[in-house]
């Protein structure tokens, strides 16, 4: 395990590889799973102030959810997350000419139309954030559906920390991520001496 300031993460994030493989997953992970987007409190009130310059970038379905259901919604287990299209993709995620499931949020992000990128849970996917009171524990999540992003990633030698540096910089910041990189690096040097 390595920590960092009040963050525990799994030996797996410095360990394991990955680079998301989109052309081979289709974006399966904004479809598959039982619920939305996990959302942060602070990301109910973002999404509210960009719902509607987000609105034109969504399918005709996933307005209707949102019209229906809420921007966002209280699931199962007390969480708030991103209302669904019958119980399977996201609400905010549409297909494009490929068929690759791909994220309006960010797509208005993209185009400079919000300053909201997406949910920090989708962002640091396939970390998944465990939050406890008095640290955050970060573990890897395998899914079959990103086997292809493993293998990518191993030939790449990107592990998931490399690959999610910008995600992790946006949740813990510049410094911690920093203190991240140092610490991965002091492993490496005392497994090789």
């Amino acid at each position: 395990m390595i920590v960092i300031e009040d963050v525990i993460l799994s030996d797996d994030l410095a360990e394991q590889f990955f680079v998301c493989n989109i052309e081979k997953c289709k974006g399966a992970c904004c479809v598959e799973g039982d619920l939305g987007a996990p959302l942060e409190e602070k990301e109910k009130l973002q999404l509210k102030a960009v719902y509607e310059k987000v609105k034109p970038y969504m399918s005709e379905d996933g307005i209707a959810e949102v019209e229906k259901q809420g921007i966002f919604v209280l699931d199962e287990e007390g969480d708030y997350s991103t209302p669904t299209v019958k119980g399977k993709e996201c609400a905010y995620a549409v297909y494009d000419e490929k068929g690759i499931l791909k994220c309006a949020i960010e797509q208005a992000y993209l185009d400079g139309k919000t300053n909201f990128r997406k949910p920090i849970s989708c962002h640091l996917y396939p970390i998944r954030v465990t939050k406890y009171e008095q640290y955050d524990a970060l573990n890897y999540d395998r899914w079959e559906i990103c086997s292809p992003a493993c293998g990518h990633g191993k030939a790449l030698g990107v592990p998931v920390y490399k690959f999610l540096k910008e995600a992790l910089i946006r949740k813990y910041g510049e410094s911690w991520y920093k203190a991240l990189e140092e610490e991965v690096a002091q492993r490496k040097e005392n497994d090789i001496g």
